[in-house]
């Protein structure tokens, strides 16, 4: 049976008009058909809802990890950090594209989809970073506060100069892969017709009638992309640990 399949293989790849057939395909789609254009448009999209929506995240998630950060502080639940985690736990309870409809179609009454796709995508990793950025200053040693008290600095002042910076370190790593899950996130944003690189594949079907060399092509270039990201990520962090002591 093995040695069937080796054969049947081997005679595929021996086929030239298996490969001058897709070939030809892969050449009408990509060139005869500017699909390499729409991809690249595409793309310009796709990297800069992801880049305003991890801005948009980072600052909202900042401002929920302080809120969640008062139940430490005091002791026991806050108003603050009650209502930092009512936020959490919805965004987080409910699918993205829903939210991306609730923004779109309520919120933006059908108008200006690439603005509601990048508050909507910024609200749902808000929520997210806030988690990762309140973890990350909980692993603080709890010394590190003490300490900054104890030289007269304020709460405030201690966080700001102490805390935070030591907890930068911790979660830059994460915020780093919390950006490669929203690239990948940010692709159904086609379905509110903002031109992604999911929508240039679609345009490109409706010009070639074929959807496998568009389809394909979709997953290479997310594919490569988040490879991309994974390596500068990879090598960022080799860099902060190289100046880790422990």
């Amino acid at each position: 049976m093995n040695g069937l399949m080796g054969i049947g293989f081997f005679s595929l790849l021996s086929n030239q008009s298996w490969f001058a057939e897709w070939g030809g395909k892969i050449y009408n789609a990509w060139i005869n058909m500017n699909g390499w254009k729409l991809f690249l448009n595409g793309l310009k999209v796709t990297l800069g809802v992801s880049a305003v929506a991890v801005i948009i995240g980072v600052a909202i998630g900042f401002i929920l990890a302080l809120m969640k950060l008062t139940e430490a502080k005091k002791g026991k639940r806050t108003v603050l950090s009650t209502l930092a985690g009512i936020y959490i736990d919805i965004i987080r309870g409910t699918p993205s594209l829903v939210q991306l409809f609730i923004m779109y179609f309520i919120v933006f009454k059908s108008h200006m989809s690439l603005m509601a796709g990048m508050l909507a995508f910024g609200l749902n990793s808000g929520a997210y970073v806030a988690e990762i950025i309140r973890g990350g200053i909980l692993s603080v040693n709890k010394g590190q506060m003490e300490a900054g008290r104890s030289l007269g600095l304020s709460y405030g002042m201690t966080m700001r100069y102490v805390i935070v910076p030591q907890a930068i370190k911790t979660i830059l790593p994460a915020l780093g892969n919390e950006f490669i899950v929203l690239v990948k996130e940010t692709s159904v944003i086609s379905f509110i017709g903002v031109v992604d690189i999911m929508k240039s594949g679609q345009f490109l079907i409706s010009r070639t009638y074929e959807p496998f060399v568009p389809y394909i092509s979709i997953a290479v270039v997310y594919y490569v992309i988040i490879k991309i990201l994974s390596l500068l990520l990879n090598a960022f962090e080799r860099r902060l640990r190289r100046n880790d002591t422990r």
